[in-house]
Order: structure tokens, then C-alpha cells, then sequence
């Protein structure tokens, strides 16, 4: 029989610090776990119930899912549900679930993008399979330059007035349709809650195209993803590519990519973390967590150990210089 899970009693004293989403009442756990990888069909199923008991054990109450997380898509989300069921049920009013829909789901023309009838009918999908009601946030996964954006918004704004989202956010949008879309969101009194966007010390298009800026000023959260640059940013490729990396399979990575420029800028941030007493990884999280309009990073794991070792960014010492 499975043993029963019960929630550590001093998961909000476990070294967690919470920040306040952008100008709302909701306060998100500085480091958020996503499920895009390790919680799919193809992973064990018991490894991922023991990284999402040991994240909310310590404080994680934001699971970040999308629509296709897996592989195979939707089985991340059919994970999730089966962690409601197992173990989460009794949390559901502590967490703080949110899932996507904008990238290709399922054949035919209303299977990607950012229709209506796609946004609702895999909002509808999602629910199902995470085995929940509603979900905390939903999110309009990528801009799409075809669909008029008052569509895709106003599926937002319905789907928050049917309960099925109690918040929205933008994720992957350019900022001339971002700020269009703070703007028909707000006249239609369903508030952007938060943008998502990948952000790390290697790529900081976030802040260099003037999103984090307009985050800060408008009162909208933002969280980061990739923070690690799919591995660029541990000490993984500080000598050369493993032969089991991503980078060696060319998954995510391609192998050009490490060029001699890029392998000193890593060597020079390895030395700076070293110098702050932590590794490549916990500086880089860290460094995310510094920047201006940031409320939460979003971190996989693929162990319990990995997740502790990354969780020691939120009480990191803040940066004397920019990187």
C-alpha cells in the first residue's frame, strides 16, 4: 500500500520567502517548480511525487504546467492529477496551479495558436486531466500574429468570468501586443496578473526589449524561465560537453553553441560564484531573483537533491555589480 502523504507541518518556516505578484493580493513563492521536463510519461512516476512532496515541503506552492508538458503531451498534466488524487487534495486551497495553451497540442487547425475555440477547449482538456476544477492561473502561451488579439483576450477574460481561472498572464508576447493586452484586460476588469518570460544571465531579451520595465511600471508580475540555460549556466559544460548532455544528444542544446566566447563568459561567472562561496547554478538563480520586476523563477528538477541545492538562491547575498 502507498504510504499517505502528509504535508511537513513547517513548510511555511522552511526557508521559503514569498513575493507579492506584481500590484495584487497574491503572493508567489520566490522559486516556483515547472513540469515541462521530469514529469511526463516517460519519467518515473515516483521520482516526481518525491520532487513535488519535497518542493511543497519546503515551501513551493506554484506547480507551473502547460498543455503539452511531457512527453507525451498532456502527461504532465495527468501526473498532476494523479498527485491531486494520491496527495495534494487536502492542499489544493495552498497551491497555486497554472497551465498554458498556445503551441501545438493536437492536429488540425484549432490545435495551436490562440483562437478561442483552441485557448477554451484546452483549458477544457487541462482540467480534466489535472483532475481540478479551476486552475489559479492560465496563460496565453505565445503571441499569435494571425488571430486578432482581442480574441485571444477576450477567451482570458471569459475564462476567468466562468471560473475556470481565477487569474490570467501573458507568456512569449512582444511588448507592443503585451501592453495592448494589459490594457484590454484591465478595461474589461480582469487584471494581467504576470508576463512569463526566459530569462537568465545569458539571455536578458526580457530587459533589453523593455518588458521587465513595463512590468514594473504597470504593476504586473514576472517570472523567469530557462534560468539555467537549459544547463549552460551549471558547471555541466565548464570543461567541454559530457557525453551524456544534452548538448551531446543536441537536445535543446546544439553543440555549436559552446564557442570559445561563450566558454570564457562561463569560466569568468564561474569564478564570481565561486568567489560568493556558491556554484555557477545557485549565482545564476540567484542573479534572477535581483533583477528588477522579478517575483518568482521557475526551476525543473530531476532530484530531490538538485531542488535542495537550488533552493539555497532564495537567501542569497544580493549582487555589487552587474554581471
Amino acid at each position: 500500500m502507498k504510504e499517505l502523504y502528509f504535508a511537513a507541518k513547517n513548510r511555511y518556516d522552511n526557508g521559503m520567502e514569498f513575493e507579492r505578484c506584481g500590484r495584487s493580493g497574491v503572493l508567489l513563492p520566490k522559486v516556483s517548480l515547472g513540469f515541462w521536463h521530469n514529469f511526463g510519461s516517460v519519467d518515473p512516476y515516483e521520482r516526481s511525487r518525491e520532487i513535488t512532496h519535497y518542493a511543497f515541503d519546503h515551501g513551493i506552492t506554484h506547480f507551473d504546467l502547460a498543455n503539452n508538458y511531457g512527453p507525451v503531451y498532456g502527461s504532465a498534466e495527468e501526473t498532476m492529477g494523479r498527485l491531486m488524487d494520491e496527495d495534494f487534495r487536502p492542499y489544493r486551497d495552498e497551491l497555486f496551479i497554472s497551465s498554458k495553451a498556445g503551441y501545438d497540442m493536437w492536429p488540425g487547425p484549432y490545435g495551436n495558436w490562440g483562437s478561442r475555440k483552441y485557448l477554451m477547449a484546452s483549458l477544457d482538456q487541462s482540467l480534466k486531466r489535472m483532475k481540478i476544477d479551476y486552475v489559479d492561473l492560465f496563460y496565453s502561451h505565445r503571441y499569435d500574429p494571425e488571430t486578432p488579439l482581442e480574441e485571444t483576450l477576450q477567451a482570458l477574460v471569459d475564462i476567468v468570468r466562468q471560473g475556470k481561472a481565477l487569474y490570467v498572464g501573458i507568456s512569449n508576447w512582444p511588448l507592443e501586443p503585451l501592453k495592448f493586452g494589459y490594457d484590454y484586460l484591465k478595461a474589461h476588469d480582469v487584471p494581467l496578473l504576470i508576463y512569463q518570460g526566459r530569462l537568465n544571465m545569458l539571455d536578458r531579451k526580457p530587459q533589453e526589449t523593455g518588458i521587465t520595465d513595463f512590468c514594473a511600471e504597470k504593476g504586473i508580475g514576472f517570472i523567469a524561465f530557462s534560468p539555467l540555460a537549459q544547463g549552460l549556466l551549471t558547471d555541466r559544460y565548464l570543461n567541454g560537453i559530457p557525453t551524456d548532455s544534452r548538448m551531446a544528444k543536441e537536445k535543446f542544446l546544439k553543440s555549436s553553441m559552446l564557442t570559445p566566447e561563450l566558454l570564457a563568459k562561463l569560466k569568468h561567472y564561474n569564478e564570481v560564484a565561486q568567489s560568493r562561496n556558491e556554484t555557477l547554478a545557485e549565482m545564476a538563480l540567484a542573479w534572477i531573483l535581483h533583477q528588477k520586476a522579478v517575483t518568482s523563477v521557475l526551476i525543473g528538477a530531476s532530484s530531490t537533491s538538485q531542488l535542495e541545492k537550488n533552493l539555497k538562491c532564495v537567501t542569497a547575498a544580493p549582487f555589487d555589480e552587474a554581471l
